[in-house]
């Protein structure tokens, strides 16, 4: 048997959940990141804005993305995957922003515009995914993301977020207009889908 074959089989015989399956690997690192968004945003709130502690938690949590798309890629991508790993992302990034809005650290007009956003892509969700229609991330909504992930960091960043942190607050306008941009084109795809649905 060649080696083709043979990587073919073990990667057919390791995506063993189907596109229904609730209960994942993936699921379930989704799910405790889920869990762990309020908890960061509370403790964000109490030592915050700036620290290493926050900066290396962070880094952890944003890094968690990547397992959890590895783990839907090797074990099988699901539509409750779909949901809940995007859901997460918001969340975490919600959370951490909320905790900086209220240490006056960033401004409350990005934060609500992001989160507008992320609460209207969220509702988009839901309702495609009830009509059985699955909405992946797409390349912009990585791209904001990541954005989004990169002027948070900077802000828990003890030797930018403490001492200059203009950098972080233009990183989170930079992160608003990718976060604009990717939400017109999934509103511009969410027509197509649900017309040709």
């Amino acid at each position: 048997m060649s080696p083709e074959v043979t990587a073919d089989a073990r990667l057919a015989a390791e995506k063993r959940f189907g596109p229904s399956a609730l209960v994942t690997p993936a699921n379930a690192l989704s799910m405790g990141r889920v869990l762990a968004a309020p908890v960061f945003g509370v403790l964000v709130a109490r030592t915050g804005p700036s620290g290493w502690l926050l900066w290396g938690l962070w880094a952890v949590l944003a890094m968690s993305d990547r397992a959890d798309g590895q783990l839907a890629r090797r074990h099988g991508a699901t539509r409750s995957g779909a949901f809940l790993d995007p859901l997460a992302d918001k969340l975490l990034v919600l959370a951490a922003l909320a905790a900086l809005g209220e240490l006056g650290y960033f401004s409350w007009w990005p934060i609500a515009i992001i989160a507008v956003r992320e609460l209207a892509m969220n509702v988009f969700r839901s309702y495609a995914g009830r009509r059985g229609i699955s909405v992946p991330a797409r390349l912009p909504g990585k791209i904001k993301t990541l954005a989004q992930d990169i002027a948070i960091g900077f802000a828990f960043f003890p030797p930018v977020g403490a001492h200059l942190a203009g950098v972080p607050r233009a990183l989170l306008w930079v992160a608003v207009a990718l976060t604009l941009y990717s939400g017109y084109e999934y509103a511009r795809d969410a027509r197509s889908i649900l017309h040709q649905r």
